[in-house]
């Protein structure tokens, strides 16, 4: 990997490297830098990972209710997702957060999040997918060694998964 003297462009091809080598994401993107295209002074990527890697706990029990009347199991499709590279030793605020989520859609561009074929799109747990998700990021935090640890940040509230 060739050195680049912008350090968070480093922090994003580090972390593109680790999507795409170390966890099968089938292609990682970065969001054009342009003016026109993000306000946003860092690099912002999105991807395809190999299996979906959310379930809002609302959408969880209406599959399952669905699976049950169903008789078979609903094709948990992958879904494009945000990431957000950040260097462990960065100081976030929440205000810089909501810039990050005011600059972005629920769905990056690319595909994923559709209703499998043959479902009905309109159905209760298609409420959490698609342009209807609410926005949310895998914030990709890397350490000075170059581990890449992942978290999920939400925009707004967001009810907690009951195990």
């Amino acid at each position: 990997m060739t050195s680049s003297p912008d350090p968070l462009d480093n922090l994003a091809k580090v972390v593109s490297h680790n999507l795409a080598y170390q966890h099968d994401w089938k292609w990682v993107e970065r969001l054009s830098s342009s003016p026109q295209a993000s306000p946003l002074k860092r690099p912002l990527l999105y991807g395809l990972p190999p299996k979906r890697l959310y379930v809002h706990p609302d959408e969880q029990i209406d599959l399952i209710k669905a699976e049950k009347a169903r008789g078979k199991p609903i094709p948990q499709e992958p879904e494009v997702e945000w990431v957000l590279p950040l260097q462990l030793s960065e100081k976030w605020s929440p205000a810089q957060f909501a810039d990050v989520f005011d600059a972005i859609d629920a769905i990056p561009p690319g595909r994923g999040g559709e209703a499998p074929e043959g479902l009905d799109p309109d159905a209760p747990w298609m409420l959490w997918r698609g342009p209807k998700r609410g926005k949310r990021i895998l914030m990709a935090t890397v350490q000075d060694d170059s581990t890449v640890t992942y978290y999920w940040i939400f925009d707004g509230v967001v009810k907690p998964r009951q195990n």
